[in-house]
């Protein structure tokens, strides 16, 4: 029977490996565990309706950003959303 990495069942298979450092709580690879937990994330926010947008700001901006999500006790998506949706109902309100 080959060993397969991500086969989580067969953790016997894998008890025999010894290295140095932090014992292991999982028979994956760091970077597999990386990729099965960015998949459960993208899976969530899916679920829960969000859509991913990448911005490029200045540092002045990501600095102002910081500090009024700090403030008001959210994190920088949510207050950019804030933002857009406040801008949103302005600019519509005016027609």
């Amino acid at each position: 029977m080959a060993k397969e990495q991500l086969d989580r069942t067969t953790l016997d298979l894998f008890a025999d490996e010894r290295r140095p450092g932090r014992p292991k709580t999982s028979p994956l690879s760091r970077d597999q565990q990386l990729r099965i937990n960015k998949r459960n994330q993208l899976r969530r926010d899916r679920v829960r309706g969000l859509k991913r947008v990448e911005l490029k700001l200045s540092q002045d901006a990501v600095d102002i950003i910081d500090e009024l999500s700090a403030k008001q006790g959210i994190n920088r998506s949510e207050l950019v959303e804030l933002l857009l949706l406040n801008e949103y109902k302005k600019t519509t309100s005016k027609r």
